[in-house]
């Protein structure tokens, strides 16, 4: 794939590299038959499976095909050898919004058309269940008549991805344009915190700046909880407003996407695109058998109906690890001392969750957590899907308690690990905390993030 240029499955002729990310390598190239020229997107198969990456390709491939509209790059087609995965998407020739937007701030008119377009596209992708998680004018490329197209969705979600209240519970995103309850940690709606971003990538379009920023962080995430934000001299009173509807820090007061439209700034100029009518797709597979084709199976951790296992010894070095969606948010949470979360609880006594970052391989933290159960005498210890739960096999005061652990790859050599109390008493889980799991993990843990003090 390195040579200037190669035949791929005898159908796309692949040329220059276009760019390069941590999973995935991007080229130039053109179809044969048509001549018509392409991006594709390689990724290693085997890297793919390592670092659990399956269920998120399957997930992108499922959006891309539920999410077909004149303002959202077009996904062609899935393709894959036995080393490699390919997709086929459409070449957008104009580059980033954001390299527009670092020359300086956009005329009045050109801002608000590609906020019109964005808007477009985003409740393109929410009437079809997707929310974005991540946009940013870094994710939405200019085609050579300057129409607006938005990328990468890597970060989406899935409308039936939704937990038992919901909501949305992964912290994702780029710090400076995350909704203000992606941060509190409690879940979130996908649409709304979609549509506070738009807000930012507004603001950014109009002042040439953004409206949180500051080189402390902790500092930047106050001002995005309280929508501490300060205007231009040069925004008009129709724009002002329409932003502080946006940028709402209730989510549940926040203006809706059809408001948006309605806005008479939104309004000027607005030609509304139609997208084509897709038939709708299955809620568990969609039109993606060919990608779960692509990929070898893989066995299953769970038993014939679904429940998680006991795990034995030799399952350790088998734990399933996901790569880490590592962003800002972490970075400074790993320094000693911060806890982000704190910025927007009351009540610290109350927490049931902790993470700490880790040197040490998942198989021997996955050991402890066996060490800890058969000190305790009352867990067992079970695996499903990534997830390794210690499980009462007692009622306590309310319920069996419950803890479920996390391991979560950052590099080859460092590891993020999350517990969380999914069930049981506060008090239980305080006692069994500080007396087994607590001093069992200091062991294997090389920075707590702030969450061993509350305990």
């Amino acid at each position: 794939m390195d040579r200037k240029s190669t035949i791929l499955m005898n159908k796309y002729e692949v040329g220059r590299m276009l760019g390069q990310g941590n999973f995935a390598k991007v080229y130039h190239a053109r179809n044969i038959k048509t001549g018509q020229s392409v991006a594709i997107k390689v990724f290693n198969k085997d890297m793919i499976m390592r670092v659990g990456l399956k269920e998120q390709i399957k997930r992108e491939i499922s959006v891309m095909r539920r999410v077909t509209h004149p303002n959202i790059v077009e996904f062609y087609e899935v393709m894959a050898s036995k080393t490699k995965i390919y997709f086929a998407m459409e070449l957008v020739k104009g580059g980033e919004l954001f390299n527009k937007v670092s020359r300086g701030r956009l005329k009045e008119d050109v801002a608000r058309k590609y906020f019109q377009q964005l808007i477009e596209a985003v409740d393109h992708c929410h009437r079809r269940g997707v929310y974005h998680r991540d946009l940013k004018p870094e994710n939405l490329l200019l085609e050579e008549n300057g129409n607006l197209k938005v990328l990468d969705f890597g970060l989406s979600a899935l409308s039936e991805s939704k937990s038992t209240d919901g909501l949305l519970h992964t912290t994702c995103g780029t710090p400076a344009y995350v909704a203000p309850e992606v941060i509190k940690k409690k879940g979130y709606d996908g649409a709304m915190a979609d549509i506070w971003s738009c807000g930012v990538i507004l603001y950014v379009l109009l002042a040439g700046y953004l409206p949180f920023n500051d080189k402390n962080l902790m500092d930047m995430y106050k001002k995005i909880s309280k929508a501490d934000y300060k205007f231009p001299q040069w925004f008009r009173p129709e724009v002002k407003r329409l932003l502080n509807r946006i940028l709402d820090p209730n989510p549940r007061t926040r203006i809706t996407i059809n408001k948006i439209m309605q806005n008479t700034w939104f309004r000027k100029g607005y030609m509304q695109i139609e997208g084509p009518q897709l038939p709708p797709l299955s809620p568990t597979r969609g039109d993606i058998s060919d990608v779960y084709n692509a990929f070898d199976d893989v066995s299953s951790p769970s038993s014939s109906n679904g429940t998680p296992r006991a795990m034995s010894a030799k399952d350790n070095e088998e734990y399933p690890m996901k790569p880490y969606c590592f962003n800002a948010f972490d970075i400074i949470s790993l320094s000693s001392g911060f806890d982000l979360s704190g910025l927007l609880e009351k009540d610290t006594n109350e927490r049931t969750h902790a993470r700490f970052s880790t040197k040490r391989p998942p198989y021997i933290v996955v050991a402890k957590l066996q060490e800890v159960a058969q000190l305790d005498g009352r867990f067992k210890v079970m695996k499903q899907n990534g997830i390794v739960r210690l499980e009462g096999t007692e009622a306590g005061l309310n319920e069996q308690l419950s803890i479920d652990t996390e391991i979560f790859e950052v590099t080859s050599s460092l590891y993020i690990v999350e517990v969380n109390k999914i069930a049981g008493d506060i008090l239980e889980y305080r006692r069994f905390w500080n007396q087994f799991l607590k001093p069992a993990l200091d062991e294997i843990a090389w920075v707590w993030q702030g969450y061993e003090q509350y305990m």
